[in-house]
């Protein structure tokens, strides 16, 4: 089996990697000669990662899957949710992003959230979503040097490190992503 991972980034790509059996070819939207920016214009996290998927299927013909994530913090009522990777501008800087978030939980006393990845897997002209959440809480500064996005200042429930302070194993086993692509894994593994 074949499938085309619809992202550019080198992160998610290592992550998701690591979890797919060997004997899925996974290629990259650089195998497949795509280089635009692929649309993410859906209010939801579940509706970017379908349109991403939409958009390999119908401009490439390749059976593929794309993820979306989002942070959604309580405190914020969501934010910054499906404009997590452009939170503080279109620069998608994650610098950036991370202390826009700290001072606007400045003055709040609770600080819980969770991480969301929506993964769309296209194949054989069927749309399947598969969801993973992490639910944690935000430091007040950052930790770590792994990871990245929101990693060096998201610390999940039951544990002491933030995502940023963790080895990939361990990341994946917890976090959002890993969850959807396990779930992603295992219904790939009934059909082929």
């Amino acid at each position: 089996m074949q499938l085309v991972f619809a992202t550019n980034n080198k992160n998610k790509l290592k992550e998701v990697k690591a979890l797919i059996p060997k004997r899925i070819k996974l290629l990259s939207l650089k195998d497949i000669g795509c280089f635009e920016d692929i649309p993410e214009t859906q209010n939801t996290i579940k509706g970017n990662a379908i349109q991403k998927a939409e958009f390999i299927k119908t401009n490439y013909g390749y059976d593929c899957f794309a993820d979306d994530t989002g942070l959604e913090v309580q405190a914020l009522n969501g934010e910054p949710g499906v404009y997590s990777a452009r939170y503080a501008g279109p620069q998608r800087d994650d610098t950036d992003n991370m202390d826009l978030l700290l001072k606007k939980l400045e003055s709040k006393s609770t600080r819980n959230g969770q991480f969301k990845t929506v993964i769309a897997l296209h194949l054989n002209n069927k749309l399947t979503t598969f969801e993973g959440i992490c639910k944690g809480e935000i430091t007040t500064f950052k930790h770590g040097e792994g990871g990245f996005g929101y990693d060096p200042i998201f610390k999940p429930d039951d544990y002491n490190q933030t995502f940023a302070e963790m080895d990939l194993h361990l990341k994946n086993k917890i976090g959002h992503r890993g969850k959807a692509t396990i779930q992603l894994v295992a219904f790939l593994s009934k059909i082929s």
